[in-house]
């Protein structure tokens, strides 16, 4: 009898621990499986919030077709609507990259473009291409304007700006998205379904 408990208890112990091999092993294949997570920084969550808003408008801008480029809603003649002056969608979007060059440029020290005068960007961009060129670059200065933001220098102000470091960067993302909801306007005015919206319900 004391045999046959010394068998089941090297049995018990044999299943033990083999389990517990087990369960180690699955373990360490799903940490193994998964991909390591970065430590979160500040430089790393305002430039997960700039690939977000550039996504959306590079691709909308993208959206609109070369012949309607231009378009205002001022040319629909709309009842009621008030639309005279109002920027073009080609204008929306120099504005966005303008922008763009004015918040993040004290950040990184970049000398600004020669024929950058104001908010409504390069008189010469007349084409599509050239001005999502334009668009792209803007937003590559702000992909290097986020990776200078520490936790020691975020609520600095730059040179001689009167904001601090983390709202300048954080003010462009706004912004973009603002002018983001102007460029869907114009895209539905024109019968083009947003890029972000195809696919789900309106």
């Amino acid at each position: 009898m004391k045999r046959k408990r010394i068998v089941v208890a090297s049995a018990v112990g044999v299943f033990a621990m083999s389990l517990w091999g087990t369960l180690v092993g699955n373990a360490a294949r799903a940490s193994a499986a998964q991909p390591q997570q970065q430590p979160s920084t500040i430089a790393g969550s305002v430039d997960a919030e700039i690939s977000a808003v550039e996504k959306q408008v590079m691709e909308a801008a993208e959206a609109m077709p070369d012949d309607k480029f231009n378009f205002s809603p001022e040319s629909l003649n709309l009842p009621g609507g008030e639309y005279k002056g109002v920027r073009s969608f080609a204008v929306q979007v120099k504005h966005i990259a303008a922008s763009n060059y004015f918040l993040f440029s004290p950040l990184t020290g970049d000398k600004l473009p020669d024929d950058l005068k104001d908010g409504n960007g390069p008189e010469s961009l007349k084409t599509k291409a050239d001005i999502i060129k334009f668009l792209k670059a803007s937003f590559a200065l702000g992909h290097k304007a986020a990776a200078t933001l520490t936790t020691e220098n975020m609520l600095q102000n730059p040179g001689t700006s009167k904001s601090s470091r983390l709202h300048r960067a954080e003010f462009a993302v706004a912004h973009a998205y603002n002018h983001y909801g102007q460029m869907v306007e114009y895209l539905r005015m024109n019968g083009v379904v947003p890029p972000a919206s195809r696919g789900k319900s309106d």
